[in-house]
């Protein structure tokens, strides 16, 4: 089971901070969003959480061979001093735009939906066949090898076979007691858990596998040969400039090939700590404290950690920086 090939990193990312960029995806939108607000902005908010990605993986995952940041014509703010860490540790850190992956479907540009860029990530030239896929809000932690990741030649996929909503017998129950108020009908809203599920039906499987937010591998051979079978298939995926009920998650795509085939390895352990409020510090220190006594923890996700207050992020800034040092 021994992994002596070579494994890249790709992370997406949109600085939405950015003004020239806000102006950019305005004209596209039928309901402008106030950048002001953070409750209307906060999908596209950031605290530069990219570059302790990107120093995170330099720093746990020195097999790594290239980091491919995927961008919107950006750069984050510190990249010339990630340059040279990457390179000291012999990993290139390359930025690819959006136009180099949209080549001959720029007018589908500008794209400000993840679930359409991360279908054409396996577009990025001289990318591996097996690579990774982190979100700009995932970081690794704790050193890795190429093991957690893949085993031979097939993916691991760190996750559960569970049942589509529809077929959940407590889901069930729930949306009838709702339609009997009146409510409408509804096994899940487009999210997370409804994209995943998509492509599992997609290739007419009865389960899906729920993932959790943590790095996903991927062989690029996997997602090129169904798309050059299925073109229409990849097109009507990338075609939505924001998120559509109608999208899979490429990611999910390539988890439930792979398990079709019987080419990949289920893990059950996600090795993840998971942040979705920071409403109480101590809450915070003692989930912190956990990940660090836990040796099966690898992955921390921050999702929003810009709606943290000042001591919160103050404290978890910290932690993270000295974990890095």
């Amino acid at each position: 089971m021994n992994v002596d090939y070579p494994i890249d990193a790709v992370i997406t990312w949109v600085d939405g901070n950015d003004v020239k960029w806000q102006q950019k995806i305005n004209p596209f939108l039928e309901k402008k969003i106030d950048w002001q607000d953070k409750k209307e902005s906060i999908r596209y908010n950031s605290i530069n959480e990219i570059i302790i990605v990107i120093e995170s993986i330099i720093k746990f995952a020195p097999f790594i061979r290239n980091i491919f940041l995927v961008t919107d014509n950006q750069l984050p703010d510190g990249l010339d001093r990630l340059m040279v860490l990457s390179s000291n540790a012999g990993i290139n850190l390359e930025v690819i735009d959006h136009t180099v992956i949209f080549r001959d479907y720029e007018n589908y540009l500008p794209c400000v939906n993840s679930i359409s860029i991360i279908s054409m990530l396996f577009r990025i030239p001289g990318l591996a066949e097996h690579f990774i896929v982190f979100n700009d809000d995932t970081f690794l932690m704790k050193a890795a090898s190429k093991n957690d990741f893949f085993k031979g030649e097939y993916p691991i996929v760190r996750g559960v076979w569970d049942n589509y909503y529809e077929d959940q017998k407590l889901r069930k129950l729930y949306v009838k007691f709702l339609s009997f108020f009146g409510a409408k009908k509804d096994f899940g809203k487009p999210g997370y858990k409804k994209v995943q599920q998509k492509s599992a039906k997609l290739l007419g499987l009865k389960k899906y596998i729920r993932r959790g937010h943590t790095p996903v591998s991927i062989r690029k051979s996997t997602i090129e040969n169904f798309f050059k079978e299925h073109p229409q298939i990849f097109e009507d995926n990338i075609k939505h400039r924001f998120r559509n009920k109608d999208q899979f998650m490429i990611s999910s795509l390539s988890n439930h090939l792979e398990a079709k085939q019987n080419t990949y390895h289920l893990d059950k352990n996600l090795k993840l700590t998971y942040f979705q409020s920071y409403k109480y510090l101590y809450i915070i220190k003692i989930k912190l404290k956990k990940f660090t006594l836990d040796k099966d923890k690898l992955f921390m996700c921050f999702q929003n950690l810009e709606i943290a207050e000042n001591n919160q992020l103050n404290y978890i800034i910290n932690w993270i920086e000295a974990k890095l040092k």
